[in-house]
């Protein structure tokens, strides 16, 4: 038993022996309890020790005989290992970083090299629901037409029971009657006429009343309507709503003086 087959356990455990010195060093093995002892205790530290390069493993032999220098040589590499791995987790850690600069600005490239976002409406600036309403508040119920001032006529047939609020307004070119009917029945088809002092009776507008009419108990809404003639309102006799059945025949509903 020679003492260069002594010193060949930590080689042989780290597997760094070549084919001819490992078939040697086990023949020794196999009549040598020191070396078999020894290498159970260097068992737990192959793992340690498997990344050393072959110049810490020489210097790891020549400790086999002194156990203090041994313990100096492995708190040594581990000291090492542990700034290797500290150096890698920099290393990971600078490459995270990178990376995430280079996505950053690979995102930032794209989205500026796109259209334009649409603007939106952003999550601390809640929506407020758009509201609409009249410029002006209505001067009463109905659909239709506008209310202008002028000259306010009211009427109400004592037969059909239609109720009617004229606005003449001077133009002009003439007239501008705005009217408002209520109590009208549907369905039907009206008309408004205008009879003039010296001419012949104008019809000026025409329409169409729904089945319930218009402010009735199942409309209670009125209806609200404008037109216009080219007489003055001096030359106006009175006005006429009419009813005016499928053959053409005409009834009146209401007549409002003048």
């Amino acid at each position: 038993m020679s003492r260069p087959d002594h010193m060949d356990v930590a080689a042989y455990a780290l597997g760094v022996l070549d084919e001819q010195d490992t078939e040697r060093f086990e023949e020794h093995l196999a009549t040598c309890w020191a070396c078999a002892a020894e290498l159970e205790t260097m068992v737990p530290v192959v793992g340690l020790l498997s990344d050393i390069d072959g110049e810490t493993m020489m210097a790891m032999e020549q400790t086999a005989t002194d156990p203090a220098l041994l313990n100096r040589t492995l708190g040594a590499v581990r000291a090492d290992r542990r700034r290797t791995r500290f150096r890698q987790m920099l290393a990971t850690a600078a490459a995270v970083v990178v990376f995430g600069g280079l996505t950053g600005y690979g995102f930032v490239s794209v989205t500026d090299s796109g259209s334009t976002p649409v603007a939106g409406p952003t999550s601390n600036a809640p929506l407020d629901p758009q509201t609409s309403g009249p410029t002006a508040p209505p001067s009463g119920p109905g659909v239709g037409g506008t209310e202008e001032e002028g000259d306010q006529v009211d009427a109400i047939d004592p037969t059909t029971g239609v109720q009617t609020t004229v606005f003449l307004v001077k133009r002009d070119y003439g007239t501008r009657i705005n009217f408002s009917l209520r109590k009208l029945p549907g369905p039907r088809v009206c008309r408004l006429v205008v009879v003039r002092k010296n001419a012949d009776p104008e019809v000026i507008s025409t329409w169409s009343v729904p089945e319930g009419g218009y402010g009735t108990s199942a409309r209670p809404q009125g209806l609200e309507l404008s037109a216009s003639t080219s007489a003055l309102v001096n030359d106006i006799k009175q006005l006429q709503v009419q009813s005016v059945d499928a053959n053409g025949v005409a009834s009146p509903l209401v007549t409002v003086p003048m």
